[in-house]
C-alpha cells in the first residue's frame, strides 16, 4: 500500500506535498467539519510547513499536533513546536488549534501522563501523520536500539517517553499504534543516503532494525511517499 512520488528537486517535492495535504484536510474539514494532523520536526518540513502556512483553509476547523518532540523549551532551538510556531502557524493558519507534547513536567517520563490525555482527547484517525525518517531508520522518536523500542512498538498508548541512544535531549513519540490510527500516513525523504535506507526497508526484514518499516510494511494504511534525490 505505498505510493511512491519521485522528484529530482526537493523544492518541487515539497510544494507537491503540501498540496496534496491541503487537499487532504479540505476534504476532511468538508465532510467531517474537523481535520487533524501530526507533523514532525526538522530541515526537510521546513518549506512543506511555510507553503501549507499560506493554504486557504479553514484554519479553525484544523487540529495540529506532532509526530515527537525533543523535551527542551518551546522556545528552544532544537524544539519542533518552535518550528511549527516559526512556519506553519503563522497568518491565518495561526487559528489552527495546536496540541504540543511538552507539558512543564520535569523530563519526559513525569510528563508522558499529561501528553497522553492530550492525545486521548485528539479527533481520531488523524487526517495525516507526517513522517520523517533518520539514517539509522528511526521514525519519530521510535530508534533502533532504544530502551523503549519494544514498548513503542506493541504498547496501547498513543505516547511514550524515550532516550535516544545516540541523540540529545529525551523525547515524546507517538507510538506505533497512534502512527497507524490514522487515515493516512506521509513519509517525506530526501538524497541517496536516505533513499538507499529506504529501499533497505522496503525489502523487508525486522521492524525492530528498521522501526520505519512499522509504516512501510502494513496494509491497514495507505502511506505515500515522497522521495527527493
Amino acid at each position: 500500500m505505498v505510493t511512491e512520488h519521485d522528484f529530482d528537486d526537493g523544492a518541487a517535492a515539497a510544494a507537491d506535498l503540501a498540496r496534496r495535504i491541503e487537499a487532504l484536510l479540505a476534504a476532511a474539514i468538508a465532510q467531517r467539519g474537523v481535520a487533524a494532523i501530526a507533523l514532525s520536526g526538522g530541515r526537510s518540513p521546513r518549506p512543506v510547513l511555510e507553503a501549507l502556512s499560506a493554504a486557504p483553509l479553514d484554519w479553525g476547523k484544523v487540529v495540529v499536533t506532532l509526530v515527537d518532540e525533543r523535551w527542551v523549551a518551546p522556545d528552544h532551538a532544537d524544539s519542533n513546536e518552535r518550528l511549527l510556531r516559526e512556519t506553519l502557524l503563522q497568518g491565518a493558519a495561526a487559528a489552527a488549534r495546536f496540541v504540543p507534547m511538552k507539558n512543564g513536567a520535569a523530563n519526559a517520563y513525569a510528563g508522558q501522563p499529561e501528553c497522553e490525555a492530550a492525545f486521548a482527547a485528539l479527533p481520531w484517525p488523524l487526517d495525516i501523520v507526517l513522517l520523517g525518517m533518520g539514517e539509522d531508520g528511526h521514525t519519530a522518536s521510535l530508534f533502533p536500539g532504544a530502551a523503549e523500542l519494544v514498548e513503542g512498538l506493541s504498547t496501547d498508548a498513543l505516547t511514550l517517553a524515550v532516550t535516544p541512544p545516540a541523540a540529545p535531549h529525551q523525547r515524546m513519540s507517538m507510538s506505533a499504534k497512534a502512527i497507524l490510527s490514522s487515515r493516512h500516513i506521509f513519509l517525506q525523504i530526501g538524497g541517496a543516503a536516505k533513499r538507499a535506507v529506504y529501499d533497505r526497508a522496503m525489502a523487508g526484514g525486522p521492524v525492530e532494525e528498521l522501526p520505519i518499516r512499522v509504516a512501510l510494511l502494513q496494509d491497514e494504511v495507505p502511506v505515500e511517499v515522497w522521495v527527493s534525490t
